[in-house]
């Protein structure tokens, strides 16, 4: 009986000596571990080029040769304009003056401000400079008129590069817009091509063109 309860205890010690070793064991990770204990290993699909930041989820970034003139840095950058509604991202953006008095003279920046995930065809200053100046006074002029043209250049949707390629799209002035292309080069209604293209705000990805676009009725 003396015997049978040493072996029993004996057993008990060596069980209680082996556990810690193999807690340890199971408790080791094959990641790397900062002094803190905690993973040094980078989160999956963490993006490590910073440029990346600047695109719409999933469609890559600006496009396009007028994007040379965007701002590296501040509220008219890509980053800058990411993070405002597209209105205010707009009025930072020097290549868009005369479009942002037109939003202004329309009464449409709290309705392009407040959209949710929409797509603006913007014209640039030189796009408007394309127009007679009389023609481009007198819109400015015409509220209706002026608000006419400028809805027609809004999608109410957000629009990729992809669906660019082949899309017709109806705008928030109740007609329609062609789009086509493919790569980085593309255009609308045939004959306004996209300069920069794919920026992002905070509502909206916008497209830079080179001619205003005329409603069809």
């Amino acid at each position: 009986m003396n015997a049978f309860r040493f072996r029993r205890t004996a057993a008990a010690v060596a069980a209680a000596a082996v556990l810690p070793l193999v807690l340890t064991a199971c408790g080791e990770s094959d990641s790397p571990t900062s002094a803190a204990g905690k993973s040094t290993a980078e989160p999956a699909g963490e993006r490590s080029d910073p440029a990346a930041d600047d695109a719409a989820p999933g469609t890559g970034g600006p496009f396009g040769p007028a994007c040379a003139s965007i701002p590296k840095e501040g509220a008219g950058s890509f980053t800058g304009m990411a993070a405002d509604p597209v209105a205010t991202a707009a009025s930072n953006n020097p290549a868009l003056s005369t479009l942002v008095t037109a939003v202004k003279k329309a009464g449409l920046v709290d309705t392009l401000n407040s959209a949710q995930n929409i797509t603006v065809f913007a014209p640039t200053d030189d796009a408007f400079a394309k127009l007679p100046k009389a023609d481009l006074d007198k819109v400015l002029a015409d509220k209706d008129a002026l608000s006419d043209l400028l809805t027609y250049h809004v999608v109410g949707r957000k629009l990729t590069p992809q669906q660019l390629e082949n899309g017709s799209y109806e705008t928030l002035q109740k007609s329609k817009l062609t789009t086509e292309g493919s790569g980085e080069d593309y255009t609308v209604n045939s004959s306004s091509k996209v300069v920069c293209g794919n920026v992002p705000t905070a509502n909206a990805t916008v497209y830079l063109v080179d001619t205003v676009l005329m409603p069809t009725s």
